[in-house]
């Protein structure tokens, strides 16, 4: 799940919630996500949940099929839905792509070196990664 923390434009920041893309994602984690980009196999996306279309998840593009995106969630012993369970999902509720992960400063990292560790490891670009794409497709 994620959390709107800006008005909509262009470029938007989100509050990720939950553990569905663990590693790559942690709960508190923003995404700064880019409306209208291509969505390509392998991308994070942001979308409104099939069944739920109030509440915005952000899930792997894994394959387009008929009908729009097989979606999931990178962390694999995590129920909390994706395309397993409501299917393919179709393109006009795919909202955005997520380019930027940053992750908070956790409010015990007092020291210099703390500080320094989670600067160098904050900010993260997140690229179509295919390799994730084919290894979702076979579970």
């Amino acid at each position: 799940m994620v959390e709107n923390r800006r008005s909509r434009t262009r470029f938007e920041v989100f509050e990720v919630t939950g553990p569905s893309m663990v590693p790559t994602l942690l709960h508190g984690d923003r995404l700064v996500v880019r409306h209208g980009k291509v969505v390509r196999p392998g991308d994070v996306v942001v979308l409104r949940h099939p069944f739920q279309q109030d509440l915005l998840v952000v899930k792997r593009a894994v394959e387009r099929r008929p009908g729009g995106w097989w979606v999931l969630g990178d962390n694999p012993y995590n129920e909390t839905g994706d395309s397993t369970v409501y299917g393919t999902v179709p393109e006009e509720l795919v909202l955005a792509t997520a380019v930027l992960r940053l992750r908070p400063l956790p409010a015990d990292q007092r020291s210099l070196r703390a500080r320094l560790s989670w600067a160098a490891s904050a900010l993260r670009p997140l690229w179509a990664d295919v390799s994730a794409s084919s290894r979702l497709r076979a579970r």
